[in-house]
């Protein structure tokens, strides 16, 4: 089922049952009234360039703007939290404070020492899972709020599958933010009333998910990709079409349905507040996360990716239609948070010898208990997430004992043959913000693009190329992402309006250019507080201030 031209229905637009009809090509204004900023959570440029020529629908448009083929989310923590967090303030992770999803604060007053990217941890009986949603570890500023500082009148807006998502791209001032919380959408701001829109679907969620969604009929692209490789004997993946039982919430996310109820979402707010209709320019930022939770349940390589991505171009096709019958005049821009590896399993069955999962040992939890033994003492000696990233030594060690772990921990992934390099505090907070051409920085330079020395581990261990960070693959989680390696940190960008000339460029930028850029087209000055991104003279439209 197509759930936009479904849901749609319940929000007051039956033009929707009609096919999109191509706008014609008319000139495009000096600065549209509506941006919308989509992000398509873990679309790698990898995979973009694979499927690019068999879009016909919004995937497909987009290519009729500027398309960046090699954009940078240029840091080592390629994470949703931190990429989202580059779109729209134009800072690397090293300068906006999003330095991962999550983080350890030792010195938090809570029982629960991991800190979430997207909450207030001071909010009473709060842990990292069950938290308050907030903007507040966000130190940049968005472009929503430069713009909402230039015009009060213009609104700053997000639709999201995850919460981290639309608080990332609007920022601390937000007038509408809503984001699917498991059961519903919902939101963190404080408001009298919930739109009408938001009701309406929500409420044709709740009969639609109480049904059973048939599998997807993959046409014969994705058919030639559906080889089943059975990771455990109760989990095999690379064959699937997307089925789901009735009432499974979690199935639904990584169901292209997903995307489809954002996007519905994201209309009916358009209709609902007549965003690009006032005498301002509204921003409306676009979380898509479907395909990030069908990479990590199967992969990118296999049949169940190629539906996700076929129904996203549908989807997004359906979705500027809509718009182009509004007659608003408004612009987009396309990219997303970070990209992924496919599992080594099929990596490997293609030729990739160097495709592996990372070695249990690896696992903080067991590398503290390695290095606790060896050393003679107990209790946790150190504290971390996963297989790699940032490793803390315990508050609690006597500062001869922190040196010692310290000393031990990194000759012990130093010699592990899995590891590619590990990175002190000491090291990171010594070497200068990357510089150049960012293809071609160094692992250093990658990692330092992350570093915060207030919330960055005392370590941060970077596993070798083609190592998946994931030891044993479990249902919905059998790949991943998260490395500096450029399968995570190379994803497109696109800029549309409508009007504008189609040009492909393979020039290595950033996203963090993106703000600046779409600052430019808006004519948001930008010199008081100049971002670090730079302006992007190739999109039509655009007018750069000297640096």
């Amino acid at each position: 089922m197509r759930i936009l031209l479904a849901a749609a229905a319940f929000l007051a637009t039956p033009s929707l049952a009609t096919p999109p009809v191509p706008p014609p090509p008319t000139p495009a204004a000096p600065s549209p009234k509506l941006l919308l900023v989509i992000s398509v959570d873990q679309l790698s440029s990898d995979l973009f360039e694979a499927y690019r020529q068999h879009f016909t629908g919004g995937l497909a448009r987009m290519q009729l703007g500027t398309t960046f083929l090699n954009g940078y989310q240029s840091h080592a923590a390629t994470e949703t939290c931190p990429g989202h967090a580059t779109l729209l303030t134009g800072e690397r992770p090293s300068r906006n404070g999003i330095v991962a999803n999550t983080w350890i604060a030792q010195a938090a007053a809570r029982e629960d020492k991991t800190i979430y990217c997207a909450e207030d941890e001071r909010a009473p009986g709060s842990t990292s899972r069950a938290y308050t949603v907030s903007a507040e570890h966000l130190r940049a500023t968005t472009l929503g709020e430069r713009v909402k500082a230039l015009t009060p009148a213009s609104r700053n807006m997000a639709v999201a599958g995850k919460d981290r998502a639309a608080v990332m791209m609007t920022g601390r001032n937000a007038d509408q933010r809503w984001f699917w919380n498991g059961q519903r959408f919902a939101t963190d701001r404080k408001q009298t009333a919930v739109p009408q829109s938001v009701a309406m679907l929500n409420t044709a969620l709740e009969r639609r998910l109480a049904q059973p969604s048939a599998p997807l009929q993959p046409p014969p692209l994705c058919q030639a990709k559906a080889k089943p490789y059975a990771l455990t004997p109760q989990l095999t993946v690379g064959a699937g079409q997307l089925a789901r039982a009735a009432g499974d919430k979690n199935a639904f996310k990584s169901h292209p349905d997903f995307d489809g109820a954002v996007l519905a979402l994201s209309a009916g707010l358009v209709q609902e507040f007549a965003l690009g209709r006032g005498s301002a320019t509204d921003i409306l930022s676009i979380g898509l996360s479907a395909t990030d939770y069908v990479g990590h349940a199967f992969g990118t390589g296999g049949s169940e990716m190629c539906l996700q991505l076929m129904a996203l171009d549908r989807e997004l096709g359906d979705f500027f239609g809509v718009l182009d019958r509004t007659g608003i005049d408004y612009m987009v821009a396309l990219t997303a948070d970070h990209g992924a590896m496919d599992i080594p399993e099929r990596l490997r069955d293609a030729g990739n010898s160097a495709a592996q999962r990372a070695d249990a040992a690896l696992l903080t939890a067991n590398v503290s208990k390695t290095i606790a033994a060896q050393l003679s003492l107990r209790g946790t000696v150190l504290r971390g997430p996963g297989a790699a990233g940032d490793v803390w030594l315990d508050a609690g060690l006597s500062p001869r004992d922190r040196a010692r772990v310290s000393q031990a921990t990194v000759a012990y992934y130093r010699a592990h043959p899995q590891v590619a390099a590990v990175f002190t505090r000491g090291e990171l907070a010594q070497a200068p913000e990357p510089s150049g051409h960012v293809r071609n920085w160094d692992l250093r330079s990658r990692v330092r693009a992350s570093f915060d020395p207030t919330r960055s581990g005392d370590l941060v261990v970077v596993l070798k190329e083609f190592v998946a960070p994931i030891p044993e693959p479990a249902a919905g989680y059998v790949a991943g992402h998260g490395t500096p390696w450029d399968y995570d940190r190379r994803v497109p960008i696109l800029f549309w309006h409508r009007g504008v000339k189609a040009a492909v460029s393979a020039e290595a930028v950033e996203t963090i250019d993106i703000m600046p850029t779409l600052a430019g087209i808006l004519g948001v000055p930008t010199a008081a507080s100049a971002p670090t991104g730079r302006c992007l003279l190739q999109v039509e439209g655009v007018t750069c201030p000297p640096r």
